[in-house]
This record gives structure tokens, C-alpha cells and sequence, in this order.
């Protein structure tokens, strides 16, 4: 069997959820969370299939979830493919969704983040899951709750490893330190956000995710880890993103702009202290450590941007 292929199990159990033979055509470009595969349907129909190894023991719930804010979504004119099915195996976790015929964006451009935020601007009120990343971006970036004692509030037991996992940043390294003592005391009075009123994609800044055709954005993908919270959530990742190019110095300007307005200083505070821990553990956690250093530098310099505005 072609190594790139889902299981021959997962072919089968979606075969049988969606009543017709399932035959792989090749891995697709993008998909960071896992592989995307298209694929065949009988009688011609192509498809995207995307399976992941079960990872805790509410995976399914939460695809399941996921595959809600998707149909919520697409009803008020959110640009990401419909799914078709759901389903599990013993081993993996999948979802089938409408193929689109185009591209991942290789790169953010000053054209792309302008349609993103236009999309985004699409979220507003549509909170529809209890999910809330507001609330543990806020937990992240303060500190507060026991990340050790497990799953506490409404988050996965995925989020509460990866707040415990920060919460080890600290010995990391003199640099790092200093980076999060800054954060925790930029953070240290914000209070617990209100309710989450808005849809949150969460991956919406990764290139890969933002499927294009002659430089227009036709579909977002890889919504997996939607739910609620604010959009300026969403916007903050683009800020992280946007210091990869100078082009896009310009338009990040907007884009605090936008997360100001919408959560004010102590909110947008938060969001980016939470976005720059999150990135700083991913090279601490991966051991890249050559990364580190880059990622510390950027965080300081969002900081340093966000309180000049603030």
C-alpha cells in the first residue's frame, strides 16, 4: 500500500459511513496537523480526507465538535470546505471534507492578511461551542490554575499538558526568563475576560491553511481546534506571523489597531503574551534550540510594539 495512504481500516470505515469505495489519489500539499489526503469516491467525486492517530479518550467528541462550527460557519458564509463525515477506528480519528481546487498559500502577503481579516470579521457573534480560547489564553499568559492537577474548566486535556508545559518555561534559560517574567508582569492585573461571544479558528495564520487561486483566498482549512472566544484571537496570531517579512510591517499596524479596539490594552495584553509563550514552547518542547533565540527576540519586539500603542 502507498505509504502516504490512510490506513486500509480507515479507507474501509469510510467507505462504509459514507456508502461508497474510498481510493487515495495522494498527499496534499499544507495540512500541519496532520496529513491530508484526496481522494476518490465512487463515481467520481473527489474529497479530502484527513485521519489522525485517537490521542486522548474524547478525540472523536471533539472532531465531532469541530465538524459543528464547521456547518455553523458555512451557514453564515465562512469560506471553509463542508464535511461530509465523521468517524473512528479503534486507532485513528477522521474526517472526509469537500475537496477545493486550489492552493496553499506559500506565504503570508499584504493582500492575504487583508482577506484574512475581512474573513475573520465573519466571526463576530458567532460563538456556537463551549470552547472558549479567551479564557485559556488568559490562564496561559497569567499563569493562573494548577496546569498539574489536569483538565480544569472547559479546556482538553491537550490544553491543560501544554499550560503545564509552559509553565516550565521559566528554567529554560536566562533569556527565556526574562521574556516571561515580562509577560507574566504586563498580564499580572488583566482580569478574567468576559464571555466569549465569537468564533475562533486558531491555525488561521499558518500559510497552509489558507487555500488560494489567483491571489484570492477561496477557503480556510484545518478548523479542527475552532470553538469560541474573541476573533482578536485569530488576529493576534497574523501579528506573530507578520514579523516573518518586512513587507508586512505596514499592515501589522492595522492588525493592533483592530485587537485594541476589540479587546483594549489588558486584553490585547493577553493574547499576545499568550501567543508568544505558545511559540516559545514549541522549539523548547521539539528541542530546537537554535530557534529559541529568534522567538525571544520577536516576542520582545511584539511587546515592545503593543506598549508603544497601548
Amino acid at each position: 500500500m502507498n505509504p502516504e495512504a490512510p490506513p486500509a481500516e480507515v479507507l474501509d470505515d469510510v467507505a462504509g459511513v459514507v456508502g461508497a469505495e474510498v481510493t487515495p489519489l495522494g498527499r496534499l500539499p499544507g495540512g500541519v496537523n496532520g496529513g491530508a489526503v484526496r481522494v476518490q469516491l465512487a463515481g467520481g467525486a473527489n474529497a479530502v480526507l484527513k485521519a489522525v492517530p485517537r490521542a486522548r479518550p474524547g478525540h472523536l467528541d471533539e472532531t465531532l465538535r469541530a465538524q459543528r462550527v464547521v456547518e455553523h460557519m458555512r451557514g453564515r458564509g465562512y469560506p471553509t470546505p463542508a464535511w461530509r463525515a465523521v468517524g473512528a477506528t479503534a486507532a485513528h480519528v477522521w474526517h472526509l471534507m469537500d475537496f477545493v481546487d486550489a492552493a496553499p498559500a506559500p506565504e503570508l502577503t499584504p493582500p492575504l492578511v487583508e482577506q484574512l481579516m475581512a474573513i475573520i470579521e465573519l466571526q463576530a457573534g458567532q460563538a456556537s461551542e463551549p470552547y472558549d480560547h479567551w479564557s485559556y489564553a488568559w490562564r496561559v499568559a497569567t499563569g493562573q490554575g494548577s496546569a498539574a492537577a489536569g483538565p480544569e474548566f472547559d479546556e482538553t486535556p491537550e490544553q491543560s499538558l501544554l499550560r503545564e508545559s509552559v509553565a516550565g518555561l521559566w528554567g529554560y534559560s536566562s533569556a527565556v526568563s526574562a521574556l516571561v517574567e515580562r509577560l507574566r508582569l504586563m498580564c499580572a492585573d488583566a482580569p478574567p475576560p468576559p464571555e466569549a461571544p465569537d468564533m475562533v479558528h486558531a491555525d488561521l495564520a499558518t500559510p497552509g491553511n489558507v487555500l488560494v487561486r489567483d491571489g484570492a483566498v477561496v477557503a480556510v482549512v484545518d478548523i479542527g481546534n475552532a470553538g469560541s472566544g474573541t476573533r482578536a484571537t485569530d488576529l493576534a496570531a497574523l501579528v506573530w506571523y507578520s514579523f516573518q517579512d518586512p513587507l508586512l510591517d505596514g499592515v501589522r499596524r492595522r492588525l493592533w489597531t483592530s485587537i485594541l479596539d476589540l479587546v483594549g490594552g489588558e486584553g490585547a495584553a493577553v493574547l499576545a503574551a499568550a501567543q508568544v509563550l505558545h511559540m516559545l514552547e514549541i522549539p523548547v518542547r521539539h528541542g530546537r534550540h537554535d530557534a529559541v533565540p529568534e522567538v525571544v527576540e520577536r516576542g520582545h519586539r511584539a511587546l515592545d510594539e503593543l506598549n508603544a500603542l497601548r
